[in-house]
């Protein structure tokens, strides 16, 4: 009885020294086989005590001599202590068992979270966001959660799922596995121990740790998304306030400054009006589509005289005022009763040729100074030019094809001068005079009326008049050798020319180097031109500024001077010419193509590389067109 209790009491002690090194085992990674082999030795140790339990007894009943029989009372004993050897090997091994299982079931819920709480969280945090992003904020938040739920979720879930699993599975899991482990070990022992209770304790873990997690997890990632919902919503709509604000800021700050630009706009044309010597006193102009001019008639306005626009498409009127009249009240009323844009406002300016140098000598010949192709002796160019009256019956224009037509005041004293020395050097026909292009079809519009103080003037009302005229009659290139002050109604009318494909080439002025821009020159659908002499020198009186885009022959030029013979003069308006020729000819020979880029990227840099003030983009040149 002795050996069988030291048996039995050595087997016990082993099963609970299983769960020490239970322990140190798990830190090796093998838990497992190790968990399988012991129960193995104990199941094999129990079963070798109940068989030395036989053995002695039948070693009892077989001793030296022979058989003597059975011994009550030693059978008894016997009987007693296989009982209570069974009953205490199985209150031992249930209780080991049951801690070895409590042991194995901590570590391997522990393993088992472990490897399966980031994709379970994953899933919840995922499912989590879906249902409570609102779409509108989805993409901002998406951006921000995954630095703000990684790191918010690692640390929050972390902590709460560590002690809400420690507490609350610990607990619920210890029940159901006790409970199913002892179902499991008490019928599957002799056969799958191992399997069944692996299977029992990841089925109840599994269970178990998912109806926790949903909870916990859930509660943890909704305070934690939410508190990062509130954040990303709070600087999402900071940053949208912030950017509408600045939007709105910008927008007031534009609409300010363009108002207050238009102030001083206002004055400085105020400033520029109050120069008698640039307008006709007395008269305002408004200039519009006929169905303006409707309007304007149905709210009370009347008008002295009106002038039709086919070319252009739109009507002039003529307004006398009273000497005091305030053009910038005047020009607000008219808009406040058609709209901004729809109509154009201004006085009648002042324009003028410019009086030229007079150069001493014969001059140089148009012809000679620059090299021209020769095709321009056959083609019919057809030239616009808007300047003084010409003297058709000069002996250089008399074979010459120029249409003429006036647009002066009816009644004024109309000069010929320098309508004719334009007209001469792009046109003249004869042996003795030949003008860049003798077989052109000039159309001259006369605007220009010989004033005692001011000398020779063109208005406002007389240049629109012609441009509409030489667009009616469909030329190629108009060349307008005079300046003066910026006027609304005449921008508008060369935009509406500029539209159609008409190129109009200006004078840049005789002002000097400091002289402001004088226009239409200076207008962008102008083309300005400057002068140089034969040593491609800038004319001296010549304006400068950015607006200028060509330079041409304009110094010591021959032409045909009003009432007979010749003379040599110096300026701007006399380098106008070569460029229009240029023009016309290209619009004959390619219709299609953009006249005007053509022009410039041919021509030959002069002064400071690049586009300048005192050349533009260079010299014109012909040879290579």
């Amino acid at each position: 009885m002795n050996l069988l209790n030291i048996i039995a009491h050595r087997n016990v002690a082993e099963v609970s020294n299983m769960g020490r090194r239970a322990d140190a085992t798990h830190q090796t990674g093998n838990f497992p086989g190790y968990f399988a082999s012991n129960l193995m030795t104990i199941f094999s140790g129990i079963c070798g005590a109940l068989l030395l339990a036989s053995s002695l007894n039948v070693s009892a009943q077989l001793p030296v001599g022979g058989f003597l029989g059975a011994d009550p009372a030693e059978q008894e004993i016997d009987e007693r202590v296989e009982q209570q050897l069974e009953k205490r090997v199985e209150d031992n091994v249930e209780e080991n068992i049951e801690n070895v299982v409590e042991i194995a079931t901590e570590l391997n819920i522990q393993e088992n979270i472990e490897d399966n709480i980031e994709e379970t969280i994953e899933q919840t945090v995922d499912a989590s966001v879906e249902g409570t992003i609102d779409d509108a904020v989805a993409q901002t938040v998406e951006e921000r959660l995954e630095e703000s739920v990684e790191s918010s979720v690692e640390i929050g879930v972390a902590e709460a799922v560590e002690s809400s699993v420690e507490d609350g599975v610990e607990a619920s899991v210890e029940e159901v596995v006790a409970e199913t482990v002892e179902e499991s070990v008490e019928e599957a022992v002799e056969s799958e121990l191992v399997a069944s209770v692996e299977a029992s304790i990841e089925e109840s873990v599994a269970d178990s740790v998912e109806a926790v997690l949903e909870e916990t997890v859930a509660d943890a990632v909704a305070g934690d998304v939410e508190d990062s919902v509130e954040s990303s919503l709070e600087a999402a709509l900071e940053s949208s306030v912030e950017d509408d604000v600045e939007q709105r800021v910008v927008l007031a700050i534009e609409n300010r400054l363009e108002t207050e630009i238009d102030e001083i706009l206002d004055d400085l044309e105020s400033d520029l009006e109050v120069d008698e010597r640039r307008i006709l006193k007395e008269q305002w102009l408004v200039m519009a589509e006929p169905a303006v001019f409707e309007e304007l008639t149905s709210q009370g306005y009347l008008f002295d005289t009106v002038t039709e626009l086919p070319g252009l498409g739109l009507r002039l009127a003529e307004v006398a005022a009273p000497s005091t009249f305030d053009i910038t009240q005047i020009r607000d009323g008219v808009l406040d009763v058609v709209g901004k844009d729809r109509a154009e406002v201004d006085l009648n300016h002042i324009y003028t040729a410019g009086v030229p140098e007079m150069a001493s000598g014969a001059g140089v010949m148009p012809r000679a100074a620059m090299v021209f192709p020769s095709d321009l002796d056959t083609l019919d160019l057809r030239v616009g030019m808007i300047d003084s009256r010409v003297d058709t019956e000069h002996p250089a224009l008399v074979n010459s094809n120029i249409h003429t037509r006036s647009f002066a005041r009816p009644g004024a004293e109309a000069p010929e001068f320098h309508g004719t020395a334009i007209a001469s050097i792009i046109a003249a026909n004869s042996p003795e005079y030949r003008g860049l292009a003798p077989m052109a079809e000039v159309y001259a519009a006369s605007v220009f009326e010989l004033d005692a103080k001011r000398g020779e003037i063109a208005s406002t009302v007389s240049l629109i008049r012609a441009l509409d005229w030489l667009i009616s009659s469909g030329v190629d290139v108009i060349n307008i050798s005079l300046a003066g002050p910026p006027n609304r109604l005449l921008e508008r009318a060369l935009d509406r020319a500029s539209s159609q494909d008409m190129v109009v080439m200006a004078a840049a002025g005789n002002g000097g180097p400091v002289a402001r821009p004088m226009y239409p020159a200076a207008y962008d659908s102008v083309v300005a031109v400057t002068a140089v002499d034969s040593a491609q020198q800038v004319f001296r009186l010549a304006n400068r500024g950015d607006y200028l885009a060509l330079a041409a022959p304009g110094v010591d030029l021959r032409h045909a001077q009003s009432g007979g013979g010749y003379a040599a003069s110096s300026g701007t308006s006399f380098a106008v010419p070569f460029a229009v020729t240029a023009a016309a000819r290209l619009s004959r020979l390619s219709p299609k193509s953009d006249i005007i880029t053509m022009l410039l990227e041919s021509a030959m840099d002069l002064g400071p590389p690049g586009r300048d003030t005192i050349y533009g983009y260079g010299l014109l040149t012909l040879g290579s067109l």
